[in-house]
């Protein structure tokens, strides 16, 4: 299979270099590899989300007036076609005696609108999410989690866990609670690039006490 944006499977894009909706906001090195998928992030993963191509002017006029977003971290690792369901509920309520999100145009004036945001998605930092997965609207990922191919993500996430499944259950945890309270005391995505690359030793391995001690020894590191 070949692709024009995607050449090979081995590779991928730095997220916020492709990105153009005012209302996507991405870290650093967060890349999408859509090698499988063959459309670019934004149009492939995000979905129903003002701002967009089909919607920038509706959004642009105001009317809306603030909006869920996404927001992304850095050092995220996005695998191809996830998705990313944004509009909160999208006008439908299953709490209404019908589901279905009628036009005051067509139905007359005591329609009531129906939509009700969810709040922003947000995905931590050093996140791993799987090929197919779909997060839907409002949830919060933390910092470090892993999301299964073809997970179900239907309520927030904590930090370094790993989701799996539909509906999407914690499975484990990467590490213990201890390591888990360094790695989010070091804050390590946040380092300059200087400071990664003198410790790359200990990134690229499990021992996470050793590198905690190197942070809390040197200031600079």
């Amino acid at each position: 299979m070949s692709s024009s944006i995607f050449p090979s499977w081995l590779g991928g894009y730095e997220v916020r270099d492709h990105v153009k909706n005012p209302n996507i906001v991405v870290g650093e090195h967060t890349y999408y590899s859509g090698y499988y998928h063959d459309k670019h992030f934004e149009d492939q993963c995000v979905r129903y989300l003002l701002g967009d191509h089909s919607s920038r002017a509706v959004w642009e006029s105001g009317i809306f007036g603030d909006v869920d977003k996404l927001m992304i971290g850095k050092y995220c690792s996005i695998a191809s076609g996830a998705t990313f369901m944004l509009a909160g509920n999208q006008g439908h309520r299953h709490d209404w005696v019908s589901s279905f999100p009628f036009d005051v145009s067509q139905f007359g004036g005591k329609v009531k609108s129906g939509f009700e945001r969810a709040g922003d998605t947000v995905i931590g930092n050093d996140v791993w999410i799987g090929t197919e997965c779909v997060i839907m609207p409002g949830i919060t990922i933390g910092d470090g989690a892993v999301i299964g191919a073809r997970a179900v993500v239907t309520k927030n996430v904590a930090p370094y866990s790993v989701v799996v499944g539909n509906p999407g259950q914690a499975v484990k945890k990467r590490f213990s609670d201890e390591q888990i309270n360094l790695l989010l005391e070091m804050k390590w995505w946040d380092w300059p690039l200087e400071t990664l690359q003198r410790n790359m030793d200990l990134m690229c391995s499990s021992d996470i006490e050793a590198l905690f001690e190197r942070y809390r020894h040197f200031e600079s590191l």
